[in-house]
């Protein structure tokens, strides 16, 4: 390697920005930097990566590394680059929100599923984020800078969020979802039959080790690497191979219902990441499959729904609720297996 090509793959941090921050588990067993980072970071490629490693931007304890670094237990992996995250270089795009409720201190938007929330790693324009600051001026930014946002839900979930508008509402509300005193319901539609009409799914959730792309429940010794969660579910209808489940969170961890429910032996419905874009419940027929594969093509997405938000408005103390009709493609799915259902009796 020529001298000068060193001195740049050497350079210090401090000139750099951080992009991704991961802490080998201490279980990691010597793999590839490369390899490594493909478990971490959604939509990467091997060759973009190696790319990354190329040009010295990515190290490991504080040292550049090539490619072919093997990383070991407890080592730190950093991608730094010269310039700062795209997701904080926000950018205001006239995109239209459905927006429910509105006043001087926030604002309750009814997402689309495909939306994605926030910039990330491969969604850097079209997110709700985006759409706030071009209809919205001056909004409070959360903890991690984010304009408005006060929680979130997953891109290919529909349904309700609260915006807050003032720094007064960002904090008030911030509060009441930390205090688990906001209340968030969820129409989730899932693989099989649930032998209980209701019931309270307890399990602890974090990153799954053999796919960094999900999170899984840790149980027995293991319970204490994962935050706690708790999800209350009741069954709305029984649909032979599926059913509609109503959730209650009482935290709100990332995927959680998904990850409850695939817990307890119910994959949300044409959940992609969890599995549930396999038949899961059914018979071998071929009519069976063609007519489960027609429903995948109405609902192209995790059946879930964030149908209903309530918190006590940050100025004036009134308790707001909000309900949100289940949007066109998970009605049109339930209507088929409601029909599906009805041939089998």
């Amino acid at each position: 390697m020529k001298e000068e090509e060193q001195d740049e793959l050497n350079q210090e941090e401090s000139e750099l920005y951080e992009h991704y921050h991961f802490i080998a588990d201490k279980g990691q067993q010597p793999l590839r930097v490369d390899k490594f980072l493909m478990n971490f970071i959604e939509n990467a490629t091997r060759n973009k990566i190696q790319a990354a490693a190329k040009a010295g931007s990515i190290f490991v304890n504080g040292k550049a590394v090539k490619s072919n670094y093997r990383v070991k237990a407890f080592d730190e992996v950093k991608i730094l680059l010269a310039h700062p995250p795209y997701e904080f270089l926000l950018v205001p795009e006239d995109i239209p929100i459905d927006i429910v409720y509105e006043d001087d201190d926030l604002l309750v938007v009814n997402k689309e599923a495909g939306m994605v929330v926030h910039p990330g790693h491969g969604n850097y324009s079209g997110t709700l984020i985006n759409a706030l600051t071009y209809h919205f001026e001056n909004l409070p930014k959360n903890s991690n800078e984010r304009p408005g946002l006060v929680h979130r839900i997953d891109k290919d979930t529909s349904g309700l969020l609260v915006v807050a508008k003032t720094e007064h509402a960002m904090t008030h509300l911030a509060k009441q979802f930390f205090d688990k005193t906001s209340e968030r319901e969820y129409v989730a539609l899932v693989w099989g039959d649930l032998e209980e009409d209701e019931g309270t799914i307890e399990g602890n959730i974090g990153r799954n080790p053999k796919n960094r792309l999900q999170n899984i429940v840790y149980v027995g010794d293991d319970a204490e690497k994962g935050k706690p969660a708790i999800t209350h579910f009741k069954v709305i209808e029984r649909l032979g191979y599926v059913t509609l489940v109503s959730c209650k969170l009482e935290t709100g961890r990332t995927h959680q219902i998904r990850v409850h429910m695939k817990y307890i032996g119910h994959t949300l419905f044409n959940d992609a990441r969890y599995g549930g874009d396999a038949i899961l419940k059914g018979t071998t027929f071929t009519k069976y499959k063609q007519f489960v594969e027609n429903c995948f093509k109405v609902l192209p997405r995790q059946g879930l729904h964030a149908r209903t938000l309530g918190f006590e408005h940050p100025r004036t103390a009134d308790w707001m609720s909000f309900e949100s009709d289940l949007p066109e493609d998970m009605k049109a799915c339930i209507e088929k297996w409601r029909g599906y259902a009805k041939h089998q009796l």
